[in-house]
């Protein structure tokens, strides 16, 4: 059996700048991690590897920088990284993204499963699975909270607010995975020195049957006009009194007068 695992380096701050010609993030000088719902896609993939012995590969996109991800995802128990990274990539939307993404696991070949997080913290989007998905022309199956690999049958379950669904899938199939489908691991210092002994892949534009009509900026039909920060508004504070009753007489009171509470008659 055979798993890819698509994770996402993504800055390590909330405090982060954008580049106002491009529009896009500014990297420079910030330091990335792995986005924390693909950990949930990687430990699912480790817990079927533990079951079934399937080869687990991980891969990324992004500039040279973002092997550091995938050599933690080796640390963690990865079988093998590729970095798909070249100029010709940059600016890339989730479209063009998914385009080279899907490209390169059709390189791969015989994928039996493809995991990845339900969205990134950074774009929070929650579009790269099901255009991945789309790419390859394989079923997918999105917000996935636990899974179970019988044969070449998937068993899923999704929790989607107050409705629980049981999902049964025939591989290939590819899966977004949540945060509430396990507890991820963090690697030791012994596991990091190991992961060193596995080499990093790295493939470029030419490596991959691509149309350059359709990766990078030239791919990518989201535009960005313009980004702005929200304003910080400042809001009226009111202390109630201190004795619990006469706080909750002067809440009640407060909230009909603002016609939140209505007194039924």
């Amino acid at each position: 059996m055979k798993i890819v695992v698509g994770i996402k380096q993504v800055p390590e701050t909330t405090n982060v700048k954008i580049n106002e010609k491009t529009k896009n993030i500014d990297r420079r000088g910030i330091s990335g991690v792995i986005n924390q719902y693909d950990r949930h896609a990687l430990e699912a993939a480790f817990d079927i590897k533990a079951k079934t012995g399937a080869e687990v590969i991980v891969m990324t996109m992004g500039p040279d920088d973002f092997v550091v991800s995938l050599q933690e995802a080796l640390a963690l128990g990865a079988d093998s990284a590729i970095l798909l990274s070249d100029r010709a990539f940059a600016g890339a939307d989730t479209l063009a993204t998914g385009y080279v993404l899907s490209e390169a696991i059709k390189k791969i070949g015989d994928v039996d499963l493809v995991l990845l997080g339900q969205q990134s913290v950074d774009a929070d989007t929650g579009q790269m699975g099901p255009i991945v998905s789309e790419f390859l022309d394989m079923s997918q199956v999105t917000y996935a909270s636990k899974l179970d690999v019988d044969g070449d049958t998937l068993r899923i379950k999704r929790y989607l607010e107050t409705v629980e669904q049981d999902v049964i899938a025939k591989l290939p199939v590819l899966v977004t995975v949540t945060d509430q489908a396990n507890e991820p691991k963090y690697v030791n210092v012994v596991e990091i020195a190991k992961s060193f002994e596995k080499s990093v892949i790295t493939w470029h534009a030419s490596d991959l049957n691509l149309d350059d009509d359709r990766v990078g900026q030239a791919g990518s039909p989201s535009v960005v006009r313009s980004i702005s920060s929200p304003e910080a508004v400042a809001k009226d504070n009111h202390k109630l009194a201190d004795n619990p009753q006469d706080a909750a007489d002067e809440l009640v009171r407060i909230l009909k007068d603002k016609n939140i509470l209505v007194e039924d008659k």
